[in-house]
């Protein structure tokens, strides 16, 4: 195959709003400041109060601890994109930056199945929770998510970045997600597409599968419940989890589990814009406000702080 061999792409994700990006910059900024201190104040409430120190709450602070690692892998170099003219990436640098991406995003779909466990175990096994939600039973939960997570990017990776690329390639995205990085191939490999579709189907449907056959079992146990009271309260503690869960997989599906005739890149920038970006910053502020222990600990911790400032 004649042509040389590609040494960088070009991100053009968001080149045609030129107007736009200065304003764009600082919103992505102040949502991804916002997103990265109401994580690390959420992990850091959980870490210093021992209320908190539950398998529900060691979830959530591995989910902030990885949502965090996520939006570090494409948010600096957007920004640093809308500021510069130069808006390329290295291949290698492309392909680490895809690697980490669906690394994390493929641990947060299991992290999610996780959690969606534990809520079943508390509710239709109470009694049991302890024995079954041990900390060993929760760290191989954890283990077993983040190696799924990145074993599954790292074969999607591989597939990829074995196409063959030729010449000045720009990628008509703002990260390089999968869809437009495989248009940039220089040839067509419906091969590669179809085992890449399998893999996002293991890891997005796959987990959403395990947290429908959760809440198929928590709901036929609230059911079950005889006061209004109780159903309430046992709802409630899975108030959170499902906001999230159905913002993050209702985001995924839209991208990555439709038909190749339906994809429109730019619809796709635009949908990408809300689980890179706003996304993230769900998962703290949901359970920070729809949660009473959150509250509570956060309440300690400002009085900690004034009662040291008053001193």
């Amino acid at each position: 195959m004649n042509g040389t061999k590609v040494m960088e792409f070009i991100l053009i994700g968001f080149s045609d709003f030129p107007d736009l990006q200065i304003p764009l910059f600082v919103f992505f900024s102040l949502t991804y400041l916002v997103t990265l201190t109401a994580n690390i104040l959420l992990m850091t409430i959980i870490r210093l109060h021992r209320h908190l120190h539950i398998p529900m709450y060691f979830f959530l602070s591995i989910l902030s601890f990885s949502e965090t690692c996520y939006t570090f892998s494409v948010i600096p170099k957007m920004l640093v994109n809308l500021i510069t003219e130069e808006k390329s990436i290295s291949f290698t640098g492309c392909a680490v930056q895809m690697f980490f991406f669906f690394g994390f995003g493929g641990t947060n779909c299991m992290l999610l199945a996780a959690m969606g466990y534990d809520r079943c175990v508390a509710i239709c096994k109470p009694l049991h929770y302890k024995v079954l939600m041990n900390d060993r039973a929760c760290s191989q939960l954890v283990a077993f998510a983040t190696v799924t997570g990145f074993t599954l990017s790292l074969i999607d990776t591989y597939f990829i970045f074995t196409l063959p690329f030729c010449g000045d390639k720009e990628i008509n995205h703002f990260f390089c997600d999968m869809a437009p990085v495989i248009q940039a191939a220089c040839t067509v490999n419906n091969g590669i597409e179809i085992v890449i579709f399998i893999f996002c189907i293991v890891i997005v449907f796959g987990s959403f599968l395990l947290i429908l056959l959760s809440y198929v079992l928590i709901f036929n146990t609230i059911l079950k419940i005889p006061s209004t009271e109780g159903k309430h309260k046992a709802f409630s503690t899975c108030a959170s989890h499902l906001t999230v869960v159905v913002v993050h997989f209702g985001c995924a599906s839209i991208i990555y589990l439709r038909p190749k005739s339906t994809y429109s890149l730019e619809q796709d920038t635009l949908i990408s814009v809300t689980y890179t970006v706003v996304t993230p910053l769900l998962n703290p502020v949901v359970y920070s406000l729809r949660n009473k222990d959150v509250h509570l600990g956060l309440q300690k911790g400002l009085r900690r702080k004034l009662c040291t400032w008053m001193r």
